[in-house]
């Protein structure tokens, strides 16, 4: 397994980037991924809600050298008329991977049913796993805990490793 592997967080808020508010997802995100998997952050930032500047953004870091091993969004997944978070990460995903975040609302229902208002995607983009997490502090990080035990092994997978550590069924 790649460790520690390399982490991007970007916010997507009007609010934020207008430093209207501040951004407190972006941060805790960026502090879960170094205390719980030691990752290298190579990149954070804050964005407006806007479509085109969120692919620019993530096609950036995944094309860049080098890329990170996973892009965190965080924001824009609701159903207000601004959040285009999710449209704007499925129209460059190479890969869609939709059960990632079945699961996480799945183990986050007995938190909270706020959990299925959530409408993020996540798949691979380039070399990079994406993943698009609510914009509140609580929702973006419960989120991630919830899949956080996943997210290694699917990094080493992405990077054509971990496929032979076993078989479905096998407890090992």
């Amino acid at each position: 397994m790649i460790t520690p592997f390399r982490v991007a967080v970007l916010t997507c808020s009007d609010r934020c980037s207008r430093g209207e508010s501040e951004d407190r997802s972006g941060p805790a995100l960026v502090q879960f991924v170094r205390e719980k998997w030691s990752a290298e952050v190579l990149a954070a930032a804050c964005l407006p809600d806007d479509a085109d500047l969120i692919c620019r953004q993530i096609l950036t870091w995944a094309e860049g050298a080098p890329p990170p091993d996973l892009i965190l969004t965080t924001g824009g997944t609701g159903l207000g008329p601004r959040d285009v978070t999710p449209e704007a990460t499925r129209r460059i995903l190479d890969r869609p991977w939709p059960a990632i975040l079945e699961l996480a609302r799945l183990r986050c229902l007995p938190q909270t049913p706020l959990a299925y208002l959530s409408r993020g995607e996540a798949g691979v983009v380039r070399r990079s796993l994406v993943i698009n997490l609510p914009g509140s502090p609580r929702g973006a990080l419960e989120t991630l805990a919830a899949i956080a035990d996943v997210i290694p092994h699917a990094i080493a997978m992405l990077h054509g490793e971990g496929h032979e550590q076993r078989a479905h069924g096998d407890p090992r």
